[in-house]
């Protein structure tokens, strides 16, 4: 994917990642899963059998504006 443009300053968006903080307060990158957030006693969230796919992130430099993509492949 090529960085967008800004849609507010028509700037190039500079790419980056969200960073989430899972289990035992290790770092990860942010995924996105299909279908509604179901409540696991265990997990927090059910995900099995869910598609998961990684978060990109791009923010304009210059209003600050946040993007994110869940592109396949």
């Amino acid at each position: 994917m090529n960085d967008p443009k800004c849609p507010t300053c028509a700037v190039p968006m500079d790419a980056g990642f969200m960073i989430d903080r899972g289990h035992a307060n290790s770092p990860s990158t942010a995924k996105w899963a299909e279908g509604e957030p179901e409540r696991s006693w265990w997990q927090g969230l059910r995900l099995r059998g869910k598609e998961q796919i990684a978060v990109r992130s791009y923010r304009c430099p210059r209003c600050g504006l946040l993007q994110s993509y869940a592109p396949s492949a």
